[in-house]
């Protein structure tokens, strides 16, 4: 289905042909614009809500600034699908996403409209305060450098510290502030309630609207009316708001609030704010998934809804014929709260992301032990670690690729002190149309390497069950790192009775003979398919679910290496330092000289699609695994065939 643009937004194909436009057919072109994602959106998914939240903020950075010379950095970038349309991409849209199509998020690959990569939260400060210095350098001093953050990316540490650089650089550097009280989940914490004091403070807003009135009647006077008004308004805040402005301390012009959804005045503050030299921050109050009601009301369910009604609101899911596996989030959650029903010491802790975690679960059931702690990953673990010097067992639920933004704190918080944090690391492996910024390639790799880390992941929802119930044990106690991928497992009926793992320790999937496979995690109900396609092909290859990374199960690869003549590993994982090397180190230091094939994801930066298409691609889906099954035991059958005998 082609989704038609509006009569202006068609003739757009670049910010050029934005500006022949009047200021007073920017809220059309803004009404078409929202229409246009709303339309597209619902026909082929995608983010939703974050982009409908800053359609008017959009039309008027590229109607002001000169843009791609004007450097434009958006954070995370969920909401930059307008900025997309606007600049020649609007035809390309429907491929949003998809296998071989437009990425979900800015890319500097994709377009020189895309000033920085994003995916991950709260950089937009630091690489825009970062082209700003190098302009100074380059002596560009016309250039113009914006950086767009919400209020939820604002709560990382990252924001902050590139606020107090910037602070002091004195560079062109305008920060917008997109305040919707929203992430993906509602906003939490300090920093939350200071925004929303400015927000609703009226006192404030009206006195500072009557001095600015005033202040636009003495500028025939000269400068010094403006120089009095800034100090009297700077008085004000601190006054009415009890307390200095925050932004301000930092050495910031602060502008707002003002409402986000007015795109003329938006202009116009946008293009004052040009001639403004130094770090300023505008405050632009929005309201997430603004235009459609049903997205304004219910913001987390519409921040990325899938397929959908755009008339009725209906979200189109299939209805299956019969039960299905649960997500792997969900066996999470629920598992969670049934282990704290029976352990008063655990406790749960995440970082912004209750919804996609499923720790909400928790939050609901025990309100008082369970966290979210923002978007604030390195505080996540360094927060676990502190719950854990007090005898508490905190499970540190963060996606797999966030978690690399914390490493330092799982080494030097964590792991030296080897203290009982449980790291549960959620979109493990390929995280889907999400992309590169959100694959969890490297797990496996980086915990491995740590000492006192145990490193595990289940190939169902049975073993997930089973790994959190170990992880609790009091033997156990010390780094914990566990992985599962986004989507379903493969256990309609998953919840069965808790058992302890011994560590390290795998199983037997099938017994066989000449070449067997070695898998760890989910993947590995892959691996069963291909030995089954092989086995109706008269071959017998084994399969082994090593379940542990660190340790490894020592004891069940002697008895492989004698048993069998090659070897699979399969991971949906890095192959440096993976799995895979883990299993080559071990038959390297104990003597054994046996081949591997290592699958895995190779040693390049994959692009989004289905996690189905994402295995194929990378050779590790069935087919994938039969096919390296079979070169194997045909190398096995070509050493093990005897030389023909010369008469």
């Amino acid at each position: 289905m082609i989704v038609e643009p509006g009569a202006l937004l068609a003739a757009i194909n670049s910010p050029d042909d934005l500006k022949k436009l009047s200021p007073d057919q920017l809220v059309q072109v803004s009404q078409e614009l929202r229409q246009f994602i709303i339309d597209s959106v619902s026909i082929y998914g995608g983010h939703f809500g974050a982009s409908l939240g800053v359609v008017e903020l959009t039309v008027a950075l590229h109607y002001v600034f000169n843009t791609p010379y004007d450097q434009l950095v958006w954070d995370v970038g969920h909401q930059a699908y307008g900025h997309k349309i606007l600049t020649g991409r609007r035809d390309q849209f429907p491929t949003n996403r998809r296998y071989h199509g437009m990425s979900g998020f800015p890319k500097r690959s994709e377009s020189p409209y895309d000033a920085f990569g994003v995916g991950h939260s709260s950089t937009s400060i630091g690489a825009a305060l970062g082209m700003a210095v190098a302009s100074d350098y380059k002596k560009e001093f016309d250039r113009q450098h914006i950086a767009v953050i919400g209020d939820g990316a604002m709560t990382a540490g990252m924001a902050f510290e590139a606020l107090n650089h910037a602070g002091v650089e004195k560079s062109n550097l305008l920060v917008i502030l997109n305040d919707n009280c929203m992430s993906i989940d509602p906003n939490v914490g300090a920093l939350k309630e200071y925004l929303t004091d400015i927000t609703t403070s009226r006192t404030y807003n009206k006195v500072r609207d009557e001095l600015w009135n005033v202040l636009g009647k003495l500028s025939k006077f000269g400068p010094n009316p403006q120089q009095i008004a800034r100090r009297v308004e700077q008085a004000m805040k601190a006054t009415l708001l009890k307390q200095g402005n925050l932004f301000e301390a930092l050495n910031f012009r602060y502008f707002g609030p003002v409402d986000g959804h007015d795109v003329q005045h938006l202009a116009t503050i946008l293009h004052d704010l040009k001639s403004i030299p130094g770090p300023k921050l505008l405050h632009c109050v929005t309201v997430k998934g603004k235009g459609y009601a049903l997205a304004e009301k219910d913001q987390t369910l519409w921040h990325a809804p899938g397929l959908f009604d755009k008339i009725t609101g209906e979200i189109y899911k299939k209805v299956p014929d019969k039960p299905q596996p649960p997500k792997y989030q969900d066996v999470f959650g629920h598992t969670l709260v049934e282990l704290a029903e029976q352990n008063d010491k655990i406790m749960g802790v995440t970082p912004a992301m209750p919804s996609g975690s499923s720790l909400n679960i928790m939050m609901k059931a025990m309100p008082d032990r369970a966290f979210d702690v923002g978007i604030a990953e390195q505080h996540a673990v360094t927060f676990s670690a502190g719950l854990a010097t007090q005898g508490l067992i905190p499970f540190c639920n963060i996606y797999s690729s966030f978690m690399q933004r914390a490493y330092d704190q799982v080494v030097h918080d964590v792991a030296l002190q080897n203290l009982h944090v449980v790291f549960c690391l959620d979109r493990a492996g390929f995280a889907g149309a999400d992309g590169p910024t959100h694959h969890g390639c490297y797990d496996l790799a980086y915990m491995r390497c740590i000492p006192n880390m145990v490193v595990a992941a289940p190939m169902n929802e049975e073993e997930l069950r089973n790994l959190m119930y170990t992880a609790t044990l009091p033997e156990n106690a010390g780094p914990f790192s566990l992985r599962y991928p986004r989507g379903e497992g493969v256990m309609p009926e998953w919840r069965k009775p808790l058992k302890r793992l011994a560590i390290g320790t795998g199983r037997v999937v099938r017994e066989g003979q000449g070449v067997a496979v070695l898998s760890i995690g989910h993947i590995g109900n892959y691996a069963v398919k291909a030995t089954q396609k092989l086995v109706a092909e008269g071959l017998n290859p084994g399969h082994y679910d090593l379940r542990f990374c660190k340790p490894l199960d020592e004891e069940m690869l002697h008895a492989i290496a004698r048993q069998y003549k090659a070897i699979v590993t399969v991971e949906d994982g890095c192959l440096q330092g993976g799995f895979g090397a883990a299993v080559l180190e071990f038959l390297a230091d104990h003597g054994y000289s046996l081949p591997v094939k290592r699958l895995g994801i190779p040693d390049r930066i994959v692009e989004h699609g289905t996690q189905d298409e994402l295995y194929k691609e990378c050779g590790f889906d069935a087919d994938g695994i039969a096919a390296a099954l079979r070169e194997m035991a045909g190398k096995v059958e070509a050493t093990t065939r005897p030389e023909p005998t010369l008469v």
